[in-house]
């Protein structure tokens, strides 16, 4: 019963000294705790509407990824589209060409028509004024076997050459027909090319001017929503800094009225394999804040808090306030199978060598190194790199 005594007595005296704490500092530590809960709940939405917009300019950025894409495939169509008008605009060219030559064909076989015509009417009116000999005439006034023969082929040649001429005549009016009908087909073949041209240029651009202005829009938007996501991350930084400097004038009113080490308190287990180092509220959590990443989360609690081992382990790293840049009073607890854990910004060191069991108490809260107020920075890491500790709490 002895040996008990100065432990209750111990106990005893921190009861009342946290009794002692507790009416004294009620009235400022409640106004205190208001204003914390409305910066928090303040904080909680700016970091919520920072959630949305960092989702919807990903989703943009998706969609505007998209519209490039779309922007390439137009413009690889674009080029073979171009490949099929160079076709075509060489097609217009011999078609061009070829109307050019039927064109000066036709002067050609104009000009030869009417020569025709001329020597077709000079003939028929040679036969007219003269009259064409019948075989009964050649037949009648021949003066013998002979001259009936010579006759007979003069005749024959006569015809003949009448016959050339009708049939000149009728093979230079068929040639005219032919370079007219040549001419018409060229002539269509040179508008339906144009046409065609003219409407793979107008689709083309149609469709380029389409996706660039979805793109300009989309562009516009998400600038929009970007200068908007800076503006939040002003103000989350501003409430961060406000819900520290609350935190830290809460905790200098607690510690003016009790300097001795508070109670360790009974240990916060989660859902996890570890249990929480200390029992408070996560007033920023692991992820990107202020442009860097946070490779833990900040548990505020008032300075001298006691600091629990996670787990049990071993003290693989104890670095002073002027050794560990920014991490204050840092220690580092080796868990084994690559699970590791660390504590930053402790006031003292309660253990920096050795074993311990989970749950025994490895230090004290308080705001060494780069911080702005009492909290406890707790960080898990998996072979050397590290995680969440929500996933591990």
């Amino acid at each position: 019963m002895f040996k008990t005594r100065p432990a209750l007595a111990a106990l005893l005296a921190a009861a009342a000294a946290l009794l002692v704490l507790l009416a004294v500092g009620t009235a400022a530590a409640d106004e205190l705790e208001s204003k914390l809960d409305e910066k928090e709940s303040k904080l909680s939405e700016v970091r919520e509407r920072h959630g949305v917009l960092t989702t919807t300019i990903s989703r943009y950025k998706d969609r505007i990824d998209r519209l490039t894409g779309e922007v390439a495939v137009l413009r690889s169509r674009e080029a073979a589209v171009q490949v099929r008008l160079d076709a075509k605009q060489a097609e217009l060219d011999r078609a061009v060409a070829e109307l050019d030559t039927a064109k000066r064909h036709l002067a050609v076989v104009r000009a030869r028509l009417k020569r025709a015509l001329v020597a077709l009417r000079e003939r028929l009116i040679a036969i007219y004024e003269t009259g064409t000999p019948d075989v009964l005439s050649v037949i009648v006034g021949a003066d013998g076997y002979d001259d009936l023969i010579g006759r007979t082929e003069y005749l024959n040649h006569i015809r003949g050459m009448d016959e050339a001429i009708v049939g000149r005549v009728r093979d230079l009016r068929d040639q005219v027909k032919s370079t007219v009908f040549r001419l018409r087909t060229a002539k269509n073949r040179i508008e339906a090319a144009r046409d065609a041209i003219a409407a793979e240029e107008q689709a083309l651009a149609g469709a380029r001017a389409a996706v660039e202005r979805r793109q300009s829009a989309l562009v516009a938007v998400r600038a929009s929503r970007v200068a908007a996501l800076e503006k939040i991350e002003e103000t989350e930084q501003d409430l961060d800094g406000d819900v520290a400097e609350i935190q830290a004038e809460l905790a200098a009113r607690l510690g003016e009225t009790a300097s001795a080490p508070l109670p360790a308190g009974p240990i916060r287990y989660g859902s996890g394999q570890l249990i929480w180092p200390v029992d408070g509220p996560v007033v920023s959590t692991y992820g990107m804040r202020w442009g860097r990443m946070h490779e833990g989360i900040d548990i505020a609690v008032p300075a001298g808090t006691p600091i629990r081992a996670a787990a049990a382990g071993s003290v693989v790293l104890v670095q002073s306030d002027a050794e560990s840049g920014g991490y204050g009073n840092f220690t580092c607890l080796d868990h084994g199978g690559g699970l590791q854990t660390c504590y930053a910004h402790q006031s003292s060191f309660a253990v920096t060598s050795g074993s311990v069991s989970q749950g025994d108490v490895i230090g004290y809260v308080g705001c060494t190194g780069h911080c702005f107020g009492d909290h406890l920075h707790f960080e898990v890491r998996v072979g050397g790199a590290p995680t969440d500790p929500l996933g591990y709490l």
